[in-house]
């Protein structure tokens, strides 16, 4: 039977069954719950925002946002983000969704850490990020009830998230700095490693082969 959380039917798809087992066994339980929770906020603001939107890939881009950060992809040399969009493109194309839905959900995933740009997209894409932004930055706090957050942080709780999830942060980006180029988790690195350098859009383009 499918389990309903703040009024949300998790989908109980094969797809949606094999993805919440992936994630489960390739992630920590702090990233496995603040994925299932990234999509019951993204829910709930696409129906506050009045979106239709395919909850079967919502959800999987949901569970697979995160897992770019998880140790077998510290070496890859690429931003967490895109392993972790790819790894959900293979996922979906392998059990038979259309290129088009699988699409979705990598722009989804590569784009969770862009701001703005998201939200002019479809709603597969825009809702990750509504779902991200809420549970991590706490933007859209005020858009859900006391009475709704309760139920959805009984059900994945998150104590101490806040250091927890900026320490994942740092262990899955710290291996490739030069990923955080002219994105937000430069930010993180300058928070746990004071002698990180932060790349510097402007002295790349003042140090540049051009002779002016």
């Amino acid at each position: 039977m499918a389990v309903q959380i703040a009024g949300i039917e998790i989908p109980d798809s094969k797809i949606a069954n094999e993805a919440t087992e992936l994630i489960r066994e390739a992630t920590t339980d702090l990233v496995f719950h603040h994925s299932r929770r990234v999509f019951l906020w993204g829910a709930l603001q696409g129906e506050r925002r009045g979106l239709t939107v395919d909850r079967e890939l919502l959800y999987v881009g949901a569970m697979f946002h995160d897992l770019g950060l998880s140790e077998q992809f510290r070496d890859s040399g690429r931003r967490f983000e895109i392993d972790g969009a790819d790894e959900a493109r293979t996922f979906l194309l392998g059990h038979g969704v259309p290129e088009e839905g699988a699409r979705l959900v990598w722009e989804g995933i590569a784009l969770h850490t862009t701001p703005e740009i998201p939200t002019l997209m479809a709603p597969e894409v825009a809702l990750v990020t509504a779902g991200v932004e809420l549970d991590v930055l706490g933007i859209g706090y005020h858009d859900v009830s006391d009475e709704v957050r309760a139920a959805v942080t009984t059900a994945h709780p998150r104590p101490g998230f806040k250091q927890q999830i900026l320490a994942a942060f740092n262990e899955g980006i710290a291996p490739r700095p030069a990923t955080t180029f002219g994105n937000i988790k430069a930010d993180v690195l300058a928070h746990f490693d004071t002698d990180f350098v932060r790349p510097n859009f402007v002295e790349v383009i003042l140090q540049s082969d051009w002779p002016e």
